[in-house]
């Protein structure tokens, strides 16, 4: 089914979710007025009763890849009403994307795989697993530096016993955006020590970089040209990652700021019964001048 075949999200699928949050004004409950065991047996229950004989025929018909595209949609609602620091958004965006997962859950289960029981069961142990510093006898582990380069360690002993090859890297998703996976393969790497020393040793890696891709442009061709320019953008994930920053994140953000102020651009033009179709380079530059000192 075509994404744009979903049912409404304020409809057919938000209205049976006991969890959901998109009501505005319906009232606030404090966050300990509620058992999260409970609300999320009545969320398992309403998912089957909707993949159920009697249940929602457009359920019924999905399949994990259909469910895919949706599962991508509600991450970036999430990071959304997150960047927007929007805590209402925030809690019916979590509901959401809980549902994905019971959703997923579900349709493994009905095919005899497993159950969300079980996905729950694993990311408990694997938490209680890697936080021996927490729940087990581990008593020198007191920075966040620390934490990551024991979760690594544990990782490496983990593929070793399942008999995977042991790779600091095993396990990158594919489907992670480039730059948020530059991001994850810098973390991965830095945890056990390979990593710049400091920010501004990034900082030179990028002008390195910009001279090599200069180089590129000036006649080494269309190859060399996109090899060089990757370099670069992985060397500014890294840098990201060393001032504590996320990539993706950030540069959303500045989609953003363009986007808002090239869109007051076009309406200072508008008033002047002008468009950007028939404005000069020379007139937008002296717009966007003004608009940048405003927006």
């Amino acid at each position: 089914m075509a994404k744009a075949a979903r049912p409404g999200k304020g409809a057919r699928r938000r209205a049976p979710a006991p969890t959901s949050g998109r009501k505005r004004t319906a009232k606030k409950a404090s966050p300990q007025s509620s058992d999260a065991g409970s609300e999320f047996q009545k969320l398992v229950d309403v998912m089957k009763t909707l993949r159920g004989p009697e249940g929602c025929p457009w359920d019924r018909e999905q399949t994990i890849q259909t469910l895919r595209p949706f599962v991508l949609e509600e991450t970036y609602e999430v990071l959304d009403a997150i960047d927007r620091e929007d805590h209402d958004a925030l809690r019916g965006e979590i509901g959401d994307f809980l549902f994905e997962g019971v959703f997923l859950a579900q349709l493994e289960s009905d095919d005899g795989r497993f159950s969300v029981s079980d996905s729950l069961r694993d990311i408990t142990a694997k938490l209680i697993r890697r936080h021996p510093h927490v729940f087990g006898t581990a008593k020198d582990v007191t920075t966040p530096g620390k934490v990551l380069e024991q979760w690594e360690a544990i990782k490496a002993r983990e593929q070793k016993h399942a008999g995977q090859t042991r790779s600091v890297l095993l396990g990158m998703p594919k489907a992670l955006p480039s730059l948020l996976g530059a991001h994850e393969i810098g973390t991965r790497v830095a945890a056990v020590g390979f990593d710049w020393a400091k920010s501004a040793d990034v900082v030179a890696k990028i002008e390195e970089e910009v001279d090599e891709l200069k180089r590129a442009l000036e006649g080494e061709g269309p190859a060399r040209v996109e090899e060089e320019m990757g370099d670069l953008l992985f060397a500014i994930a890294n840098l990201a990652r060393k001032l504590g920053i996320e990539p993706e994140s950030a540069l959303r953000k500045a989609n953003h700021k363009f986007s808002e102020r090239f869109r007051q651009l076009e309406l200072h033009l508008e008033e002047r019964g002008r468009s950007v179709h028939d404005a000069s380079l020379e007139e937008m530059e002296e717009i966007w001048q003004v608009v940048k000192r405003k927006v």
